[in-house]
């Protein structure tokens, strides 16, 4: 597992909370926010980490937009950090 990817990926989400995010988006980020810490800051075995990657993933899948251009980014590149990392715990 790419620790610096996880980190990335953290990273990013966290970001998303300096920014000005619809109300709705904020549930969905804060949580996978949370859960993505958790793995990267974790030592958890894979099929855990496995897991927690995938409901990072569906969290995400129920952003659409957050109304801020710079959190959509972060979104983004959230979403294709996950899609890299899962593969690999598979």
């Amino acid at each position: 597992m790419n620790e610096t990817r996880l980190r990335d990926l953290y990273d990013h989400l966290a970001a998303t909370a300096e920014r000005p995010v619809e109300r709705t988006a904020s549930r969905w980020l804060g949580e996978a926010e949370a859960i993505a810490g958790e793995v990267a800051d974790g030592n958890m075995d894979a099929p855990v980490r496995r897991e927690r990657l995938e409901k990072v993933g569906h969290l995400l899948a129920n952003v659409e937009s957050t109304g801020d251009e710079a959190a959509d980014e972060h979104v983004a590149a959230a979403r294709t950090i996950v899609e890299e990392l899962l593969p690999d715990e598979g």
